[in-house]
């Protein structure tokens, strides 16, 4: 199913739609400020395991990133310093990965890596979903393989095509980005870019 969300002044109803796929563990496919992703509610396992098997992600070798609405509840999913959380508060929302060491809240799924990326994109949309949700979204971008256009990643219709009948819900925020975020890793207490992407970091 295709349902077109907007930046603002979205029909409550669409919201409450997207929630209740969300929290009965259902996948939905949506924009952010760089790519769009594939996602699920960052709290139920077995909708995170679906995701997994879909990208063929091994979450005991790669890490697993969640979208937040914004910082304000960041410690009950990760461990953050004072000068972290600045460096987070500077840059976001933006298009940024802040990996962090894993909080007490998420499932026993993201803790098998002990790390978790952080995510609030520029998009009003994802973040007006979550804040609906009051729950974070699990995040991963979508899978393109090697010789395939780029527009089954980026164009709503056709991403529909593609993915259509291995997710719940695909919300057409317009076209997509294909540059990636980038990724700062911030588990040691000191801030390493380990993937440049679209986001210059601020770290004044």
């Amino acid at each position: 199913m295709l349902l077109r969300l907007y930046n603002k002044d979205n029909n409550p109803k669409d919201l409450e739609e997207v929630v209740r796929i969300l929290e009965e563990g259902g996948l939905i496919i949506y924009p952010t400020d760089t790519m769009y992703a594939i996602g699920c509610h960052g709290l139920k396992e077995r909708a995170i395991e679906r995701i997994c098997k879909l990208k063929n992600i091994d979450p005991r070798k790669n890490n697993l990133s969640i979208i937040c609405y914004d910082l304000s509840n960041i410690s009950e999913y990760a461990k953050v310093d004072n000068s972290t959380f600045k460096l987070m508060k500077r840059n976001l929302p933006g298009p940024f990965t802040f990996i962090l060491n894993t909080g007490s809240r998420l499932p026993k799924i993201f803790k098998n890596r002990k790390e978790v990326g952080i995510r609030v994109p520029d998009n009003n949309i994802i973040r007006e979903i979550c804040h609906w949700l009051k729950a974070p979204i699990m995040t991963t971008t979508l899978p393109l393989k090697d010789g395939e256009d780029i527009e089954y990643i980026t164009t709503p219709e056709l991403i529909e095509e593609k993915f259509g009948k291995e997710v719940d819900l695909i919300i057409d925020g317009g076209i997509g980005d294909i540059e990636p975020s980038t990724i700062v890793n911030c588990t040691n207490g000191e801030a390493e870019i380990v993937r440049q992407g679209k986001g210059i970091l601020n770290d004044f």
